[in-house]
């Protein structure tokens, strides 16, 4: 078995004033979140599962994050009205992405669509959706006295997986539905199915409708040929990302894109201020900034090694036969746009086990803790983080597993 080479990076500082966390564990006779995260950083336990950085050191600053933890002092600029230090972050996000403008979020991809929502709405708007939209959505729609219109989701009958989004589903609820304001989709889903964002842009459009993408799973699309497009090259007006889930960046750390004049910026700074912290971690918008200038200063080597790793554990599970992994290669599929090919998705309809055992398997026998458990099939994510031991140790445990 190969031994997992990443450990928890010092920036989180494991292992510093460990007597103290001893004694505290001692006094309360309660295991403490602090060590149990300790115990699992050390545990040889291989992450296929977000934050992106994988606690891989070699893509994250080293330093303890209590001694970068600061308030907003003089010098370190205002989050919710930045004009200097936080406003090159902006603006390297908006070179780096190709957006109109960008705002940084210490609350996640949650907050961004929340706020988006928020600025383009008014109480009793009728929105559209689809059925299986995060809930960040039906929470706005909570929250500002908005009505959803779904639209339903299908699913790939071999895997179980849900399709990607019909632009044709979308126009027709258009037609029927012609007072929306606004229509939010997922692309690309969990899973990391692809919809037709240029297509889906032109048809919401032409009904006077804003498009909002929740691209949550998608900060590191548009750095690559190998992977699709970022929906913020496709017409979408706007789109949240999170850097957390497959970049070097902390839990938390997303940037919401404003890519067209329909777009209200003012609006937005405004929810953001009534929604975002009023506290903002520096310690997360720090890593924000750091993950953006290191995939500026070599996306195309970080995507260039990403890319061999995948194609490599692509060779190497070859031999699969009863389990199904999703090979997106470009061909017309009847479910599928397109897909990321950094989401692994492995499924179990051709076995006798289901996703839970198989996590269940990977996790006990093989050290490997996946991101995902649903009935039919898990997901791994991975990123360009990801040694290549890991990819080897997840395709090797995916063979034996096969042959059971």
């Amino acid at each position: 078995m190969i031994k997992a080479t990443c450990t928890m990076p010092a920036l989180y500082g494991l292992g510093h004033q460990k007597g103290n966390a001893r004694s505290l564990q001692q006094e309360s006779g309660k295991v403490m979140l602090y060590d149990k995260l300790a115990e699992y950083a050390i545990s040889g336990t291989y992450p296929m599962h977000m934050p992106g950085h994988k606690r891989n050191r070699e893509f994250m600053p080293a330093l303890f994050p209590s001694d970068i933890d600061i308030t907003e002092i003089h010098g370190f600029d205002d989050l919710s009205d930045p004009d200097s230090i936080l406003l090159e972050t902006t603006k390297l996000a908006v070179d780096l992405y190709g957006s109109r403008e960008a705002f940084i979020l210490v609350n996640g991809t949650t907050v961004g669509i929340l706020a988006a929502i928020g600025a383009h709405t008014k109480h009793g708007d009728k929105i559209l959706a689809v059925s299986n939209c995060h809930r960040s959505t039906p929470n706005a729609a909570e929250l500002f006295g908005l009505e959803i219109v779904y639209i339903p989701y299908g699913t790939d009958a071999e895997t179980g997986v849900p399709c990607s989004i019909s632009p044709a589903d979308i126009e027709a609820a258009l037609v029927k539905e012609p007072d929306i304001k606004l229509v939010i989709i997922t692309s690309p889903s969990y899973e990391g199915v692809v919809s037709d964002i240029a297509c889906i842009s032109e048809v919401v459009h032409n009904a006077g409708c804003l498009l909002i993408v929740d691209a949550a799973h998608g900060a590191h699309l548009g750095f690559s040929d190998a992977f699709p497009k970022s929906p913020i090259s496709q017409g979408a007006d706007i789109v949240v990302i999170s850097l957390h889930k497959n970049l070097p960046a902390l839990t938390q750390c997303s940037v919401l894109h404003v890519c067209s004049d329909q777009a209200d910026v003012e609006k937005i700074k405004r929810m953001l201020s009534i929604l975002q912290t009023s506290s903002p971690s520096y310690v997360l918008m720090a890593s924000i900034d750091y993950c953006l200038r290191l995939l500026k200063s070599d996306s195309a080597g970080l995507f260039r090694e990403y890319e061999h790793n995948l194609k490599h554990f692509k060779e190497s599970v070859k031999s699969i036969r009863k389990l199904s992994i999703i090979f997106y290669d470009g061909k017309p599929h009847p479910d599928f746009y397109g897909f990321d090919p950094g989401k692994i998705v492995v499924g179990t309809r051709k076995t006798d086990i289901s996703g839970l055992k198989l996590a269940d398997m990977l996790r006990t026998k093989y050290q490997i803790e996946i991101e995902r458990v649903c009935d039919d099939y898990i997901i791994a994510m991975t990123s360009i983080c990801d040694s290549p031991e890991g990819f080897s140790r997840l395709a090797d445990a995916l063979c034996a597993i096969d042959l059971l």
